[in-house]
């Protein structure tokens, strides 16, 4: 394992000890740019914790302070991606945002673009709840939206593109340009 990834693998732990974040984002560009590790939608199959943010140009210009260059999520805002593939390509995403008991979740179709290293995907269905009882629950999207969004171009879909994919942990960079690094829920 180089440095680069060692410090990942640090930070993506539920460990105090983890590199401040200028180190961080100093390790994610690194390892973007010389990773050449191949890998399927099935490696990012899982539930991961959302531990790190960078934002882009735009979004830390607007923060300022406040994002810095990078910032680790506070244990008491719970956000998860759970990835599920119902072929070698294409899935489907929830995206949780907790919060004590309130839980926002997004679901919709992910796809896969192996060459690029990216999944794309979009949100089609919304659901709040409180505890286990939900309080909203609809689609956002018509259904026919989901067969469109398999059709379209890679271009014209949000996407993250992946260059770190471990079993504990994983880092993308966003469409928009910002970095984020993911931990598997039960690390």
């Amino acid at each position: 394992m180089n440095d680069s990834a060692a410090v990942l693998a640090q930070a993506a732990q539920q460990s105090e000890r983890r590199p401040h974040a200028k180190d961080l984002v100093i390790a994610l560009q690194a390892t973007e740019k010389s990773t050449k590790t191949v890998f399927t939608l099935k490696d990012l199959i899982g539930t991961w914790r959302l531990r790190f943010i960078t934002g882009t140009k735009k979004t830390r210009q607007k923060a300022g302070v406040a994002l810095g260059a990078g910032r680790y999520l506070p244990p008491l805002i719970t956000i998860q991606l759970t990835y599920q593939a119902t072929d070698d390509q294409q899935g489907v995403v929830q995206n949780s945002v907790g919060l004590g008991s309130l839980t926002l979740e997004l679901t919709g179709p992910v796809k896969f673009w192996p060459k690029p290293r990216c999944l794309a995907f979009d949100f089609t269905q919304l659901q709040i709840a409180i505890g286990s009882r939900t309080l909203y629950q609809r689609r956002i999207k018509p259904e026919i939206a989901d067969q469109e969004f398999y059709q379209q171009a890679l271009k014209d879909q949000a996407f993250f593109k992946y260059f770190w994919v471990t079993d504990t942990g994983i880092a993308a960079r966003g469409r928009g340009g910002g970095l984020a690094l993911w931990s598997r829920k039960d690390v």
